[in-house]
Protein backbone atom coordinates (compact mmCIF):
# COMPACT_ATOMS: atom_id res chain seq x y z
CA UNK A 1 0.00 0.00 0.00
CA UNK A 2 1.42 3.40 -1.05
CA UNK A 3 0.67 6.28 1.30
CA UNK A 4 -1.22 8.99 -0.61
CA UNK A 5 0.58 11.67 1.43
CA UNK A 6 3.87 10.55 -0.13
CA UNK A 7 2.41 10.63 -3.65
CA UNK A 8 0.97 14.10 -3.08
CA UNK A 9 4.39 15.43 -2.12
CA UNK A 10 5.98 13.59 -5.06
CA UNK A 11 3.53 15.18 -7.50
CA UNK A 12 4.07 18.67 -6.03
CA UNK A 13 7.86 18.33 -6.46
CA UNK A 14 7.41 17.18 -10.07
CA UNK A 15 5.17 20.14 -10.86
CA UNK A 16 7.15 22.83 -9.02
CA UNK A 17 10.70 21.57 -9.53
CA UNK A 18 11.94 22.00 -5.97
CA UNK A 19 11.32 20.89 -2.40
CA UNK A 20 10.81 24.46 -1.18
CA UNK A 21 8.20 25.33 -3.83
CA UNK A 22 6.39 22.04 -3.23
CA UNK A 23 6.38 22.66 0.51
CA UNK A 24 4.91 26.14 -0.01
CA UNK A 25 2.15 24.74 -2.24
CA UNK A 26 1.25 22.00 0.25
CA UNK A 27 1.58 24.07 3.40
CA UNK A 28 4.33 21.79 4.72
CA UNK A 29 7.97 22.30 5.66
CA UNK A 30 10.77 21.59 3.18
CA UNK A 31 12.29 18.82 5.39
CA UNK A 32 8.87 17.11 5.54
CA UNK A 33 8.52 17.07 1.75
CA UNK A 34 12.09 15.80 1.42
CA UNK A 35 11.33 12.99 3.86
CA UNK A 36 8.21 12.06 1.89
CA UNK A 37 10.23 11.78 -1.32
CA UNK A 38 12.85 9.60 0.38
CA UNK A 39 10.18 7.35 1.87
CA UNK A 40 8.51 6.94 -1.53
CA UNK A 41 11.90 6.12 -3.09
CA UNK A 42 12.42 3.41 -0.49
CA UNK A 43 8.86 2.09 -0.76
CA UNK A 44 9.02 1.75 -4.55
CA UNK A 45 12.69 0.78 -4.78
CA UNK A 46 13.24 3.58 -7.30
CA UNK A 47 15.24 6.76 -7.63
CA UNK A 48 12.65 9.43 -8.48
CA UNK A 49 14.68 12.64 -8.75
CA UNK A 50 18.09 13.92 -9.83
CA UNK A 51 19.45 16.89 -7.93
CA UNK A 52 20.52 19.73 -10.23
CA UNK A 53 21.82 23.24 -9.44
CA UNK A 54 18.39 24.71 -10.34
CA UNK A 55 16.34 22.17 -8.38
CA UNK A 56 15.12 18.59 -8.75
CA UNK A 57 14.54 16.85 -12.07
CA UNK A 58 12.29 13.77 -12.23
CA UNK A 59 13.87 10.58 -13.54
CA UNK A 60 12.32 8.49 -16.30
CA UNK A 61 10.90 6.19 -13.61
CA UNK A 62 9.23 9.17 -11.94
CA UNK A 63 7.74 10.44 -15.19
CA UNK A 64 6.13 7.03 -15.73
CA UNK A 65 4.22 7.53 -12.46
CA UNK A 66 3.05 11.11 -12.98
CA UNK A 67 -0.18 10.45 -14.92
CA UNK A 68 -1.34 7.86 -12.39
CA UNK A 69 -0.46 10.17 -9.49
CA UNK A 70 -2.41 13.01 -11.11
CA UNK A 71 -5.47 10.83 -11.53
CA UNK A 72 -5.25 9.93 -7.85
CA UNK A 73 -4.90 13.64 -6.99
CA UNK A 74 -7.96 14.53 -9.05
CA UNK A 75 -9.97 11.80 -7.32
CA UNK A 76 -8.80 12.95 -3.88
CA UNK A 77 -9.62 16.59 -4.70
CA UNK A 78 -13.08 15.60 -5.95
CA UNK A 79 -13.74 13.60 -2.78
CA UNK A 80 -12.65 16.53 -0.61
CA UNK A 81 -14.80 19.02 -2.58
CA UNK A 82 -17.89 16.81 -2.44
CA UNK A 83 -17.47 16.16 1.26
CA UNK A 84 -17.01 19.90 1.85
CA UNK A 85 -20.10 20.61 -0.21
CA UNK A 86 -22.26 18.79 2.33
CA UNK A 87 -21.26 21.13 5.17
CA UNK A 88 -24.25 23.27 6.19
CA UNK A 89 -22.58 25.16 9.06
CA UNK A 90 -22.09 28.94 9.04
CA UNK A 91 -18.76 28.33 10.74
CA UNK A 92 -15.25 27.36 9.73
CA UNK A 93 -12.75 28.56 7.12
CA UNK A 94 -13.40 29.90 3.64
CA UNK A 95 -10.32 30.40 1.47
CA UNK A 96 -10.56 33.38 -0.89
CA UNK A 97 -8.17 34.15 -3.77
CA UNK A 98 -7.83 37.59 -5.37
CA UNK A 99 -5.22 39.68 -7.14
CA UNK A 100 -2.93 41.71 -4.90
CA UNK A 101 -4.58 44.99 -5.94
CA UNK A 102 -8.13 43.75 -5.29
CA UNK A 103 -7.07 42.08 -2.03
CA UNK A 104 -5.32 45.25 -0.86
CA UNK A 105 -7.83 47.92 -1.86
CA UNK A 106 -11.29 46.38 -2.34
CA UNK A 107 -11.54 43.34 -0.06
CA UNK A 108 -10.86 44.70 3.45
CA UNK A 109 -14.16 46.56 3.87
CA UNK A 110 -16.22 43.69 2.45
CA UNK A 111 -14.42 41.05 4.53
CA UNK A 112 -14.94 43.17 7.63
CA UNK A 113 -18.69 43.26 6.95
CA UNK A 114 -18.75 39.48 6.46
CA UNK A 115 -16.95 38.89 9.75
CA UNK A 116 -19.35 41.20 11.59
CA UNK A 117 -22.35 39.38 10.13
CA UNK A 118 -20.99 35.86 10.77
CA UNK A 119 -18.06 35.92 13.23
CA UNK A 120 -17.81 32.11 13.25
CA UNK A 121 -16.63 32.14 9.62
CA UNK A 122 -12.86 32.45 9.20
CA UNK A 123 -11.61 34.13 6.01
CA UNK A 124 -8.28 32.99 4.54
CA UNK A 125 -7.07 35.42 1.84
CA UNK A 126 -4.66 34.34 -0.90
CA UNK A 127 -3.38 37.62 -2.35
CA UNK A 128 -1.68 36.57 -5.57
CA UNK A 129 -1.67 37.51 -9.25
CA UNK A 130 -1.29 33.82 -10.13
CA UNK A 131 -4.47 31.90 -10.96
CA UNK A 132 -5.38 29.57 -8.09
CA UNK A 133 -6.61 26.08 -9.00
CA UNK A 134 -10.17 25.72 -7.68
CA UNK A 135 -10.33 22.07 -8.74
CA UNK A 136 -7.38 21.37 -6.44
CA UNK A 137 -8.92 23.47 -3.62
CA UNK A 138 -6.09 26.03 -3.66
CA UNK A 139 -9.01 28.31 -2.83
CA UNK A 140 -12.75 27.92 -2.25
CA UNK A 141 -13.68 31.20 -3.97
CA UNK A 142 -11.71 33.25 -6.49
CA UNK A 143 -12.11 36.79 -7.80
CA UNK A 144 -10.81 37.00 -11.36
CA UNK A 145 -10.39 39.78 -13.90
CA UNK A 146 -11.36 37.55 -16.81
CA UNK A 147 -14.25 35.25 -17.63
CA UNK A 148 -13.62 31.71 -16.37
CA UNK A 149 -14.04 28.90 -18.90
CA UNK A 150 -14.13 25.68 -16.85
CA UNK A 151 -17.57 24.08 -16.96
CA UNK A 152 -17.34 22.89 -13.34
CA UNK A 153 -17.30 26.46 -11.95
CA UNK A 154 -20.20 28.49 -10.66
CA UNK A 155 -19.60 32.04 -11.89
CA UNK A 156 -21.08 35.46 -11.30
CA UNK A 157 -20.08 38.65 -13.08
CA UNK A 158 -19.87 41.31 -10.39
CA UNK A 159 -19.35 44.19 -12.80
CA UNK A 160 -16.89 46.06 -15.00
CA UNK A 161 -14.35 48.30 -13.30
CA UNK A 162 -13.37 51.27 -15.50
CA UNK A 163 -9.73 52.29 -15.78
CA UNK A 164 -8.36 55.83 -15.72
CA UNK A 165 -5.01 57.64 -15.75
CA UNK A 166 -3.50 59.03 -12.53
CA UNK A 167 -0.47 60.96 -11.37
CA UNK A 168 0.83 62.58 -8.20
CA UNK A 169 0.72 66.41 -7.99
CA UNK A 170 4.50 66.41 -7.56
CA UNK A 171 4.93 64.72 -10.96
CA UNK A 172 2.48 67.08 -12.68
CA UNK A 173 4.28 70.11 -11.19
CA UNK A 174 7.48 68.90 -12.84
CA UNK A 175 6.17 67.60 -16.16
CA UNK A 176 2.77 69.21 -16.79
CA UNK A 177 -0.66 67.62 -17.25
CA UNK A 178 -1.46 65.56 -20.37
CA UNK A 179 -4.94 66.06 -21.83
CA UNK A 180 -5.10 63.21 -24.36
CA UNK A 181 -3.78 59.67 -24.52
CA UNK A 182 -1.34 60.70 -27.25
CA UNK A 183 0.14 63.29 -24.86
CA UNK A 184 1.42 60.44 -22.70
CA UNK A 185 4.12 59.82 -25.31
CA UNK A 186 5.87 62.89 -23.89
CA UNK A 187 5.63 61.70 -20.29
CA UNK A 188 7.03 59.03 -17.96
CA UNK A 189 4.53 56.17 -17.79
CA UNK A 190 4.91 53.30 -15.31
CA UNK A 191 4.83 50.09 -17.37
CA UNK A 192 4.88 46.33 -17.04
CA UNK A 193 8.08 44.31 -17.15
CA UNK A 194 6.92 41.13 -18.93
CA UNK A 195 3.18 41.61 -19.42
CA UNK A 196 2.15 43.23 -22.70
CA UNK A 197 -1.35 44.52 -21.88
CA UNK A 198 -0.24 48.18 -21.97
CA UNK A 199 1.66 47.65 -25.21
CA UNK A 200 -1.50 46.23 -26.76
CA UNK A 201 -3.61 49.06 -25.37
CA UNK A 202 -1.40 51.79 -26.81
CA UNK A 203 -1.20 49.96 -30.15
CA UNK A 204 -5.01 49.73 -30.35
CA UNK A 205 -5.11 53.53 -30.10
CA UNK A 206 -2.56 53.91 -32.89
CA UNK A 207 0.28 54.62 -30.47
CA UNK A 208 2.78 51.76 -30.80
CA UNK A 209 5.40 51.81 -28.04
CA UNK A 210 8.05 49.31 -26.96
CA UNK A 211 8.73 47.84 -23.54
CA UNK A 212 11.84 50.01 -23.29
CA UNK A 213 9.76 53.19 -23.69
CA UNK A 214 8.49 52.79 -20.10
CA UNK A 215 11.20 54.28 -17.82
CA UNK A 216 10.10 52.20 -14.81
CA UNK A 217 8.72 48.67 -15.25
CA UNK A 218 7.21 46.12 -12.86
CA UNK A 219 4.66 43.32 -13.11
CA UNK A 220 3.56 43.91 -9.51
CA UNK A 221 0.44 46.12 -9.58
CA UNK A 222 0.81 47.12 -5.93
CA UNK A 223 4.38 48.29 -6.50
CA UNK A 224 3.33 50.08 -9.69
CA UNK A 225 0.62 51.99 -7.85
CA UNK A 226 3.02 53.01 -5.08
CA UNK A 227 5.39 54.35 -7.74
CA UNK A 228 2.57 56.52 -9.11
CA UNK A 229 1.80 57.80 -5.61
CA UNK A 230 5.49 58.62 -5.08
CA UNK A 231 5.55 60.73 -8.26
CA UNK A 232 7.77 58.42 -10.33
CA UNK A 233 5.42 58.66 -13.31
CA UNK A 234 1.90 58.39 -14.67
CA UNK A 235 -0.04 55.15 -14.20
CA UNK A 236 -3.28 53.36 -15.06
CA UNK A 237 -5.52 52.23 -12.23
CA UNK A 238 -9.02 50.97 -11.52
CA UNK A 239 -11.23 54.01 -10.89
CA UNK A 240 -12.63 52.90 -7.48
CA UNK A 241 -9.06 52.52 -6.22
CA UNK A 242 -7.55 55.57 -7.93
CA UNK A 243 -10.30 57.97 -6.94
CA UNK A 244 -10.08 56.85 -3.31
CA UNK A 245 -6.36 57.71 -3.10
CA UNK A 246 -5.89 61.34 -1.90
CA UNK A 247 -2.22 61.41 -2.93
CA UNK A 248 -3.00 61.32 -6.68
CA UNK A 249 -5.34 63.04 -9.13
CA UNK A 250 -7.25 61.61 -12.05
CA UNK A 251 -6.02 63.10 -15.33
CA UNK A 252 -8.40 64.46 -18.00
CA UNK A 253 -7.52 61.65 -20.38
CA UNK A 254 -10.96 60.40 -21.44
CA UNK A 255 -10.03 58.11 -24.32
CA UNK A 256 -8.61 55.21 -22.27
CA UNK A 257 -11.71 53.29 -23.30
CA UNK A 258 -11.45 49.99 -21.41
CA UNK A 259 -12.63 48.40 -18.19
CA UNK A 260 -11.65 45.34 -16.18
CA UNK A 261 -14.37 42.69 -15.69
CA UNK A 262 -14.64 41.27 -12.18
CA UNK A 263 -15.90 37.68 -11.82
CA UNK A 264 -16.55 35.62 -8.71
CA UNK A 265 -16.17 31.86 -9.13
CA UNK A 266 -16.25 28.70 -7.04
CA UNK A 267 -16.51 25.00 -7.79
CA UNK A 268 -19.99 23.59 -8.32
CA UNK A 269 -19.28 20.88 -5.71
CA UNK A 270 -19.34 23.67 -3.10
CA UNK A 271 -22.68 25.07 -4.27
CA UNK A 272 -24.48 23.62 -1.23
CA UNK A 273 -21.77 24.46 1.31
CA UNK A 274 -23.60 26.99 3.44
CA UNK A 275 -20.65 29.12 4.52
CA UNK A 276 -19.07 29.18 1.03
CA UNK A 277 -22.39 30.23 -0.49
CA UNK A 278 -22.88 32.90 2.19
CA UNK A 279 -19.40 34.35 1.67
CA UNK A 280 -19.76 34.24 -2.14
CA UNK A 281 -23.07 36.11 -2.08
CA UNK A 282 -21.82 38.65 0.47
CA UNK A 283 -18.65 39.25 -1.56
CA UNK A 284 -20.54 39.71 -4.82
CA UNK A 285 -23.10 42.10 -3.31
CA UNK A 286 -20.52 44.03 -1.29
CA UNK A 287 -18.05 44.45 -4.14
CA UNK A 288 -20.79 45.43 -6.61
CA UNK A 289 -22.04 48.10 -4.20
CA UNK A 290 -18.50 49.33 -3.55
CA UNK A 291 -17.73 49.62 -7.26
CA UNK A 292 -21.00 51.45 -7.95
CA UNK A 293 -20.54 53.79 -5.00
CA UNK A 294 -16.94 54.69 -5.80
CA UNK A 295 -17.26 54.94 -9.58
CA UNK A 296 -18.65 58.26 -10.90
Amino acid sequence: MIDWTLLRSFLAVVETGSLSAAAERLGLTQPTVGRHVRELDASLGLSLFRRLPRGLEPTAAALDLVDDARRMAEAADALERKAGGKDDRLAGPVRLAASRVVATHLLPAVVTAIRRAEPAIDIEIVASDETQNLLRRDADIALRMYEPRQQQLVRRRIGDIPMAVYAAPSYLARQGTPARLADLLDHDVIGFDRQDILLQGFAQHGLPVSREWFPVRTDDDVVSWQLVIAGAGIGFCQVPIGDAEPAVVRLPVEDVGFAMPLWLVYHEDLRHNRRVRFVAEALADGLAASIARRTP
